[in-house]
């Protein structure tokens, strides 16, 4: 008999682990490589780490630093400053020196917690490369922890030395810490991915995070039997916010991989029977053409939250995740404003993001007059509800960012049918102008994607001096298939009025995209790549 979850009574991050791991102590919460831990033992490990910050100098409305791949003292970190009343900050890791330093510095971080190195990436010689704590770049950090026994020279303490330097510190004395924090109180600032200025801080409040990944987690009909497969990275909104707060949530468990690779990822979610996926569609990819693809038993999954055309969302499906959930948010919605139920048809979960989730209001609106559009018609979306109270020390952006009754004015395109549900269309500014005329790539890059030979496709604008822009699409071919430009235009001429018919076709293998450390292609520089390539 399947146990329905209870909604938790909480609204901090710190007291929502207190409720389940008094209700469940020795439920399996987290899985690592090398451990386990119950809902028991990582309140219990938290707890020491919150005295070791504590005793470290870290207080209410401090901000705290987090670079670190996927595991488990990622988490116990998260639970021990929020429980402090600190802001955790994030770090992406693939961050270079210059990217550390704007990110440490804009959030006034105070302590950096991190491993020595991830990847190819040496996280302690960037910061002797910055100066270090106190530096010119660094002005703001004056304390630094990391994870390994192996301190650099310059780093203050390693994980545990801060653990063996809180053993003096009292559990009221951290208790009192955490009845100060309260559901407004901002717990983290994610940094948004910026392509062409610099990121965005992202606050987001305990009470938000608690609430809508309760809601998120109500549409994928998770419950306390739940394992999620975390291949996606904690530092982004859609690991560390979502999937994790989902989950937790409903009393499941978290099945940690350092690091996303598609071999490790099959083998793992067949071992642990994880029965929760969250991925973008190049992830989806990567597991599908894996040779042990075929040889893994996948039978587990079932739920989770996937983004991208129909094609990346049935790919998912075919993968074992039948009642899979199209999702539509950003960071400044909690991670989602629209998720499909688990329960809709397959038909629906495909082209549709679904209703909007309680708490949540969504407006289209006409682009030039703001004014509410009726149902069917393609407009801006506008948000309302659960949104981040700012973006940290950017009034200029906050000021652009709502309108005057509160909505967040997202930059997207969308429309709501009579059926309340959203159906998203792609990004204002990657809309295409054509001879006057406004052209929406996500419509051209479905048409296209629906052909045999073609992996992914993606329609950029360049500019044109009789057409002001002309629309230009790139093809990654599905391997072993071919297709030749003008056999493509003629599958689009098929299917679109003329003038949403690419004028040019460019021919690209998978690796020559650009794309963010969260796998996105990123069109502006796809743009200025075929731009540069048609000037040379």
């Amino acid at each position: 008999m399947t146990v329905l979850p209870v909604k938790p009574r909480s609204r901090t991050l710190p007291d929502l682990l207190d409720e389940i791991a008094a209700r469940e102590p020795d439920r399996e919460f987290l899985v690592a490589a090398a451990e386990r831990l119950s809902y028991g033992e990582t309140r219990t490990r938290a707890r020491e780490v919150a005295k070791g910050l504590h005793a470290f100098g870290v207080r209410r409305g401090d901000k705290v630093a987090l670079l670190m791949p996927n595991r488990p003292e990622w988490l116990l970190v998260d639970f021990a400053a929020t429980l402090l009343g600190a802001t955790l900050v994030p770090i992406s890791t693939w961050s270079r020196a210059r990217e550390l330093a704007y990110t440490l510095d804009h959030s006034d971080a105070s302590t950096l917690i991190t491993v020595e190195r991830f990847g190819n990436q040496d996280y302690t010689s960037m910061l002797a490369e910055l100066g270090g704590p106190g530096s010119p770049r660094l002005p703001n950090l004056r304390r630094v922890v990391v994870l390994e026994r192996r301190a650099a020279p310059g780093v203050s303490v390693t994980l545990d030395d801060l653990v063996r330097l809180g053993s003096g510190i009292g559990d009221a004395e951290i208790d009192a810490a955490q009845r100060a924090v309260g559901p407004d109180d901002v717990a983290y600032i994610l940094y948004t991915s910026g392509t062409t200025s610099t990121p965005k801080g992202v606050q987001l409040a305990h009470g938000g995070l608690v609430e809508n990944m309760w809601n998120i987690g109500e549409r994928q009909h998770l419950t306390r039997a739940d394992r999620m497969w975390m291949g996606i990275s904690l530092f982004w909104s859609f690991g560390g916010a979502n999937a994790l707060l989902a989950v937790m949530t409903h009393g499941g468990a978290i099945v940690l991989q350092e690091s996303f690779d598609a071999a490790g990822a099959l083998a793992l979610i067949e071992r642990e029977r994880c029965t929760v996926y969250y991925g973008t569609p190049n992830i989806a990819l990567a597991l599908t053409e894996h040779p042990d693809r075929l040889r893994r038993d996948l039978s587990s999954l079932r739920t989770g939250a996937a983004i991208g055309p129909p094609p990346a969302m049935q790919m998912v499906m075919d993968l074992g995740a039948g009642e899979i959930c199209n999702v539509y948010g950003l960071t400044e919605t909690y991670g989602n404003c629209a998720v499909t139920d688990a329960h809709d048809s397959a038909e629906q979960r495909l082209t549709t993001v679904g209703l909007p989730l309680p708490g949540m209001e969504i407006r289209i609106v006409d682009r030039q007059t703001r004014r509410p559009l009726p149902p069917g018609e393609v407009g801006e979306i506008l948000v309302r509800g659960h949104l981040t109270p700012g973006y940290y020390k950017d009034a200029t952006v906050n000021a652009a960012a709502f309108d005057a009754d509160g909505f967040l004015v997202t930059g997207d395109l969308g429309l709501v049918a009579d059926d309340g549900r959203l159906r998203f269309r792609g990004r204002i500014k990657e809309m295409v102008k054509s001879g006057g005329i406004n052209v929406a790539p996500l419509e051209v890059e479905e048409v296209l994607l629906g052909h045999p030979a073609v992996e992914q496709a993606y329609a950029v604008g360049l500019p044109d001096p009789r057409r002001e822009e002309i629309l230009a699409a790139v093809i990654v071919l599905r391997e072993g298939h071919d297709a030749e430009p003008e056999a493509l235009r003629a599958f689009c001429k098929a299917a679109l009025a003329a003038y949403k018919v690419p004028q040019e076709f460019c021919l690209m293998r998978r690796d020559e995209l650009p794309v963010t450390d969260t796998g996105k292609v990123q069109k502006v520089r796809l743009a200025a790549m075929l731009a540069a390539k048609r000037a040379g």
